[in-house]
């Protein structure tokens, strides 16, 4: 009934706003308004829109430049009661009518599958993180248990991937509208209006599941990781979660670096704040005093352009948090890793990797360790296939003698971590510990050599490991894991060791007199 108002040469709809309270606006002309539920022309003028069509509409900005099938829109709206598909059709014609697109150029039908709104944003800055969907697994061995269970695994995969703050997950009731086609996975991709495809394919053999898992980049279909996982079909509930856990972790780290990868592509000129983010991330997992700077550099331009992007203050406190201990202890430096971790565990905060470096950094620099296991704690509960959540707990556990949890945690980090993970050095560095405090010294110097081999520029776990060797009397390897901590961080010192203050007094004390023994300066 407005569709003669509209210029037929200029069809889009800009989204302002969140997805949940978004307003829209439509060739400047028509105002969508999802928190107040009203649609309007720009001079004020309502437009009538029936209840059901606008909860249509609200599902499907909800989840915009994604294919939405019928199935998931009549659940989403009728909440599974029996109604037809032309109930559906009826809200989509009146959708269009309302929003004047006549050639489906902003709400368009797949055919035999759903339907894709098209949105805009108009802030430039907005944060365009990666999205996933995760498709039927092919069940290679034939049989009804096997579907259900394979049905079951995805489902699971599907749900602890939307726990990771920034993945977009498409729902199963989408990615499943491709069960046994044979299309290519570009296509799929691009229909499904995502970055990332997770396949795979399960096995039964001699009372054994074994399960294929593949990530794939849906623009160039080529493989970002691959894995196999299996276990005894003996108690296939808990096989589940288990291939789900290792799965879920495997992907985690897997994604972050593809990011960083395409991050690295863009040219210069294009970097948003989201691509700033990530290309800062390497320099601080190095956890170096030279590569903490260029993390803080590329974290400020990302937050002058997203200052409320708390992922970005969360590693911004981390970087001044490692500048204040590795680099003299400056005030200036302190103040600014606990204002940016502030931002970062704010009680508008929702993302659990930012919260858990918060965590990290006020629990070294204030010892407030009761207050960061609690929020350490609550991370965990909001995503508990969080490697780098896993492997902060089990540092701060390690530093204030939960050495139970220390090493409980620590092991889970390294389960849920694949080799290569740039932060595998963080749950080596808190069981090196631990056993250090317990006099366990063989087991926290292989410990203490397992976080070497992970991040050979970080300086901290070359002192265990001298520390370790001294408590064992092998003084020659302490000498040599000592020169080496000199030649990582030429301005170490036993004393300046000291003024970070990470430990109980006689802890700190016995440390310092076994790097003393080692042979590093006062």
């Amino acid at each position: 009934m407005y569709a003669g108002r509209r210029d037929p040469s200029h069809v889009g709809i800009v989204m302002v706003g969140s997805p949940a309270t978004a307003t829209l606006i439509l060739n400047d002309k028509v105002v969508v308004d999802l928190e107040g539920e009203t649609l309007r022309l720009e001079n004020g003028d309502a437009i009538a829109l029936r209840p059901q069509a606008f909860a249509v509409l609200r599902h499907l900005v909800q989840n915009a430049n994604r294919l939405v099938s019928k199935a998931e829109l009549l659940e989403a709206v009728w909440g599974g009661a029996a109604v037809t598909d032309d109930s559906l059709v009826q809200c989509i014609h009146e959708i269009r009518r309302a929003l004047g697109d006549e050639r489906y150029a902003v709400l368009a039908t797949v055919s035999r599958r759903g339907y894709r709104l098209s949105l805009e944003r108009s802030d430039e800055s907005a944060l365009g993180g990666p999205s996933i969907a995760v498709l039927p697994f092919a069940t290679m061995s034939g049989g009804e248990p096997n579907d259900y269970f394979a049905d079951g695994l995805v489902e699971d995969i599907i749900t602890n991937l939307s726990k990771i703050p920034g993945l977009f997950v498409i729902a199963r009731n989408s990615s499943f509208g491709f069960r046994g086609e044979k299309a290519d996975l570009r296509t799929i991709a691009a229909e499904l209006r995502v970055r990332y495809l997770l396949q795979g394919s399960l096995r039964q053999s001699g009372g054994r599941l074994r399960i294929y898992a593949q990530l794939v980049d849906g623009a160039s279909a080529t493989h970002v990781w691959a894995d196999r996982f299996e276990g005894a079909a003996t108690d296939v509930f808990d096989l589940q979660d288990r291939l789900t856990e290792q799965i879920v972790g495997s992907i985690e780290p897997s994604v972050r670096r593809a990011e960083i990868e395409r991050a690295h592509r863009k040219r210069p000129e294009s970097l948003d704040a989201y691509d700033l983010y990530l290309r800062a991330l390497p320099h601080a997992h190095a956890n170096t005093p030279a590569q903490t700077d260029k993390a803080l550099q590329l974290l400020a331009r990302s937050i002058e352009l997203q200052p409320d992007y708390v992922a970005a203050h969360g590693y911004a406190a981390w970087c001044y948090e490692q500048r204040y201990l590795r680099n003299g202890l400056d005030p200036a430096d302190k103040a600014a890793a606990l204002s940016h971790a502030d931002i970062a565990l704010g009680i508008n905060s929702d993302d659990p990797q930012a919260m858990s470096i918060g965590a990290f950094v006020r629990a070294n620099l204030t010892r407030d360790y009761d207050a960061a296991v609690e929020v350490l704690d609550r991370a965990l509960a909001w995503n508990n296939n969080s490697t780098l959540a896993f492997g902060f707990s089990a540092l701060v556990s390690a530093h204030s003698e939960r050495h139970q949890r220390a090493v409980e945690h620590a092991h889970k980090a390294l389960r849920l971590s694949p080799l290569d993970d740039p932060l595998s050095y963080h749950p080596y560095c808190a069981l090196a510990l631990t056993h250090l405090f317990a006099g366990a010294f063989a087991d926290a110097a292989r410990y203490a050599a397992l976080a070497v081999r992970a991040n050979p520029g970080f300086s901290i776990p070359y002192a265990y490991l001298a520390a370790s060797h001294v408590g064992l009397g092998n003084v020659e390897a302490a000498h040599s894991a000592a020169r080496r901590l000199i030649e990582v961080a030429p301005n170490f010192s036993v004393g300046g060791y000291v003024r970070t203050n990470l430990f109980q007094p006689y802890l700190m004390d016995a440390l310092a007199a076994a790097l003393r023994k080692a042979g590093l300066p006062e």
